[in-house]
């Protein structure tokens, strides 16, 4: 067994080249998943709601873009994006910006789905209050509605962040230098030490979502005592 390359190249897999050059392994996929899940989040959330919106209008083109985007693969998305930008933009986008944009697409229709899911499990009684009281549409589902539904959601949105931590792999398909790829890389270099080198990702993915994972579990506990409190 040789641990000691994965010791030696162990900085390599934690930021890469960083800070005499780019930013990569561990880090960048952090950076990736985070970006991403704070980006997806904003985009779902608005087409989460217009999706249960009473205007045709907005209601349909909402419907579509989330079924043809989750019946995508991640995959195809990123080559989408990256191959597509030169014709349609007129120039190439780095590689790691092709990979967050489709990662932000990608997870924000499965967002959208979680927040149309959050508002409807309310009860309907919630809204025609809040209408009583002299409340807009968008005054009630601003100040009352979202809040509670949104404090519902959290675990979903913590579960959706560690499924989009372990997708920032994928990137590597582009040549974005996160974990998965700067651990090819070392190995590529020293070959003697494969199994070595893909155990230590397979540990460093499984301690960022099993924390994730924990997180969500502690998150859930504290809603329900909340909830039990309020009742």
């Amino acid at each position: 067994m040789r641990w000691d390359v994965v010791w030696n190249n162990f900085d390599y897999l934690l930021w890469g080249a960083f800070p005499d050059g780019p930013l990569g392994g561990l880090a960048l996929s952090i950076v990736l998943a985070v970006a991403g899940i704070f980006g997806a989040f904003w985009l779902g959330l608005a087409v989460g709601l217009l999706r249960i919106a009473h205007s045709r209008l907005m209601r349909w083109p909402a419907m579509v873009y989330i079924e043809v985007v989750r019946g995508v693969p991640l995959l195809m998305l990123i080559f989408w994006f990256y191959f597509l930008a030169p014709i349609a933009l007129g120039h190439t986008l780095p590689e790691t910006w092709s990979a967050l944009i489709a990662f932000i697409i990608f997870t924000s229709a499965y967002i959208a789905e979680i927040v149309r899911a959050g508002v409807m499990a309310l009860p309907r009684g919630q809204m025609e209050a809040a209408r009583g009281t002299g409340l807009t549409h968008i005054q009630a589902m601003r100040y009352i509605i979202l809040p509670q539904a949104l404090r519902n959601m959290i675990p979903s949105f913590v579960n959706q962040f560690v499924s989009l931590t372990k997708d920032t792999s994928l990137a590597y398909i582009i040549g974005v230098l996160e974990l998965t790829r700067a651990a090819t890389q070392i190995n590529n270099r020293t070959l003697v030490a494969p199994t070595e080198i893909f155990a230590t990702i397979a540990v460093m993915y499984f301690v960022i979502c099993y924390a994730l994972t924990s997180a969500s579990r502690r998150l859930e506990k504290q809603l329900a005592r909340y909830q039990a409190r309020g009742r």
